[in-house]
């Protein structure tokens, strides 16, 4: 099992999104994946069609410790995806972790007895943006980060600040943690800045970032409004075809291929 934390302390980036159709598209090729939403915003939960009155206690059960982690899990109407929901509880969180013990390690510790089973090949972690005591733990508990960075100037600003946390929290609480790759997001190939960014980020990262690069496209944007993937939406549209583009160059860095073509 591989455990992959979204994050990216910058709004607007196609986290969210890129959360739920990669771990979608992964999940269509019969991979068994667990997205764990863990903003409070609740967007990821919201995206795969899963109400407020469907969510149980969620990641905030798990972090409190009031529920076992797989106590937690929801399906979803896509096959071999599971869900652990956010809550409204969430918006407290960072304060009541305070005055908790391994207040760090809340979701690692949770995920523990996970690691041991064959349950889930696949665990996605959808974090807010910010960088708190929530995505602190979500660094704490995974294996790598994934970020994605919008195709735009102000996120290479951001994307600094974000390396300096993840060598922090290599440093001080998961030397493991590694960076799995920045994924270009709202890509415009019309769009000079676009390339510029693109360049800008492949220089400095080199092969750590994803040859495919998620387009701008107004499908991208629907789906969530339907409660829907969009690679259930409009699986033909060019933004579905990136997230399986980009989950075949995944699984070719973690894992023999196993029927997915790229």
């Amino acid at each position: 099992m591989r455990i992959f934390a979204l994050a990216n302390q910058k709004g607007g980036v196609g986290k969210t999104t890129t959360a739920i159709n990669l771990a979608t598209a992964l999940a269509a090729v019969g991979r068994r994946v667990l997205l764990l939403d863990l903003d409070p915003q609740g967007n990821a939960s919201t995206g795969l069609g899963i109400g407020a009155e469907s969510r149980g206690p969620g990641s905030y059960g798990v972090l409190l410790g009031s529920v076992p982690l797989l106590e937690a899990v929801v399906p979803t109407s896509v096959p071999n995806l599971s869900l652990i929901p956010a809550t409204v509880d969430l918006l407290g969180a960072e304060i009541e972790l305070v005055d908790l013990p391994r207040r760090e390690y809340r979701l690692a510790d949770a995920f523990a007895d996970l690691r041991a089973s064959d349950r889930f090949e696949f665990v996605f972690i959808d974090c807010p943006p910010a960088l708190g005591f929530l995505t602190l733990n979500a660094l704490t508990a995974a294996d790598s980060i994934l970020v994605p960075l919008q195709c735009e100037f102000f996120a290479l600003e951001g994307l600094s600040h974000l390396m300096r946390t993840v060598e922090l929290v290599q440093q001080r609480f998961n030397p493991r943690l590694a960076i799995e790759g920045v994924v270009l997001t709202m890509y415009d190939k019309r769009n000079s800045l676009s390339d510029q960014v693109a360049a800008d980020v492949r220089e400095h990262f080199g092969d750590r970032v994803f040859e495919t690069a998620i387009p701008r496209n107004v499908r991208i944007a629907e789906a969530p409004s339907h409660g829907k993937p969009v690679l259930l939406y409009d699986l033909r549209c060019p933004g579905s075809q990136a997230y399986v583009m980009l989950a075949a160059e995944l699984i070719r860095r973690v894992s023999p291929p196993s029927g997915l073509a790229a």
